[in-house]
């Protein structure tokens, strides 16, 4: 029986302006006695011990005068071009709520003491990310929401949804885990197969959602092509970068129903970005190589890749566009800082940077077959020079002396940013039927 990532016979409204009542908080219902952050599984009696809410019952998704609309609203907008506004309803989840997310991006248990950069919701420029409306068989009330987790689980049902890339990509792994977290009832039934905890050494995570019968998981992979080391005339390991060879995890992709691939930050790094004896074709080392080159080139390795080994019937795939970095003084490894940012950029020509990895990435798609989402989060990213971790990657409370030598400005603090991207990999999902094939349940694991 054929199924598709929109789960449910119903459409979804972009609205063009602010609902007149919407909720304080994205998840929870107007005129709830307690406007703490709380899942919608938990205001919802939608489900129970048997399981979660199975399609066709207990909630639905409308306009906001219960009927159908059309789709051609959402198939317009431009999720891509837009401007952050305050929302005192954020973050989705609480901050210290959520237990995948590791020191690095735990921002405020390591002693961040301002919060506002918390609040910040994307709005694209004349629309909105699809707002469904939520009812339930149970209750008395319905209401707006930006995003819902319990959905996106519904939608992602008896499927794996694999994140492929760098550590911007498991900055991104983890605050998918934390928003779809809010859609469990039981949490205990949401668990990482192998019992491993996140940590930046261990390159592969699987995480189990059972009710769902689904997977959300982490693959590393830095460049997405194939990483090697060569042994010089003193017995020397250096590392290389074979720019015609796919990474060796890609085994691990084919069996992805939906796929987030990103990679761009490592090509800006030491060996990388200098190219000489590092980058490989065939069995030939440069000797010097340009990294804009390489960089080309290693994209359509996995183009290439993508084009021969996903099926657009059955799978679904994204790449992740370049995340700003915000370094004032310097670069990651050279003195750059981003401490003491509080707010956003939300005027000037900062917000129009568009670097040339990215131009890259324009060029690349165009040419697949394979059709390919982009999340193109780099201007999204130009605004947020107060979201990175800073001096506060690592737990510096307790009187602790806060080192301001080395910061990280690249990465960003959890909840915050990435719960965005993750937000337009959701808005994608609703705003477009995909059609697939359902899966049998050893499939998976």
């Amino acid at each position: 029986m054929a199924t598709s990532f929109l789960s449910r016979n119903a459409t979804l409204s972009i609205a063009s302006q602010e609902p007149a009542h919407a909720p304080t908080h994205p998840l929870v219902p107007p005129n709830s006695q307690n406007n703490s952050f709380r899942s919608i599984s938990d205001e919802f009696s939608v489900q129970d011990e048997t399981g979660p809410v199975q399609e066709n019952e207990s909630f639905g998704v409308t306009d906001d005068n219960g009927g159908d609309l059309s789709m051609e609203g959402v198939k317009e907008c431009n999720f891509y071009m837009g401007t952050w506004v305050k929302d005192e309803g954020y973050p989705i989840y609480k901050q210290g709520s959520c237990p995948y997310v590791d020191e690095a991006f735990d921002c405020q248990s390591n002693g961040r003491g301002d919060s506002d950069y918390l609040k910040w919701r994307w709005k694209p420029d004349g629309c909105d990310l699809p707002r469904i409306r939520i009812w339930a068989s149970c209750c008395t009330y319905s209401f707006s929401a930006w995003f819902n987790a319990t959905d996106f689980l519904a939608r992602i049902r008896g499927k794996r949804l694999m994140l492929v890339g760098d550590s911007m990509n498991r900055n991104q792994f983890e605050s998918i885990l934390c928003l779809l977290r809010e859609g469990l009832h039981n949490k205990s039934k949401m668990y990482e197969i192998h019992g491993h905890k996140i940590t930046k050494g261990r390159g592969y995570f699987v995480f189990k959602f059972e009710d769902y019968n689904c997977t959300v998981e982490f693959v590393r992979s830095h460049f997405l092509v194939k990483e090697g080391v060569r042994v010089n005339a003193h017995g020397n390991s250096n590392p290389t970068l074979s720019i015609d060879q796919i990474d060796k995890t890609a085994k691990r992709w084919k069996r992805a129903d939906i796929l987030v691939f990103n990679t761009g930050h490592w090509w800006a790094h030491g060996k990388t970005a200098r190219g000489k004896n590092y980058y490989k074709e065939g069995d030939y080392l440069y000797p010097e190589f340009d990294s804009v080159v390489a960089y080309k080139r290693a994209l359509r390795t996995w183009a290439n890749w993508v084009d021969k080994n996903v099926n657009p019937k059955k799978q679904l795939v994204f790449y992740r566009g370049y995340s700003s970095a915000h370094f004032r003084g310097g670069d990651w490894d050279s003195g750059g800082s981003c401490n003491g940012e509080t707010g956003p950029v939300l005027s000037g020509t900062i917000l129009n940077n568009y670097p040339q990895k990215m131009k890259i990435v324009d060029e690349v798609l165009k040419e697949m077959q394979v059709p390919v989402k982009l999340l193109n989060v780099t201007r999204l990213t130009n605004f947020r020079k107060d979201g990175h971790p800073s001096i506060y990657g690592k737990n510096v409370t307790a009187g602790k002396k806060v080192s301001t030598r080395r910061q990280d400005c690249s990465h960003w603090c959890l909840p915050g940013v990435p719960d965005a991207w993750n937000e337009l990999i959701y808005a994608t999902l609703v705003s477009q039927q995909i059609g697939t094939k359902k899966k049998s349940n050893d499939s998976f694991l």
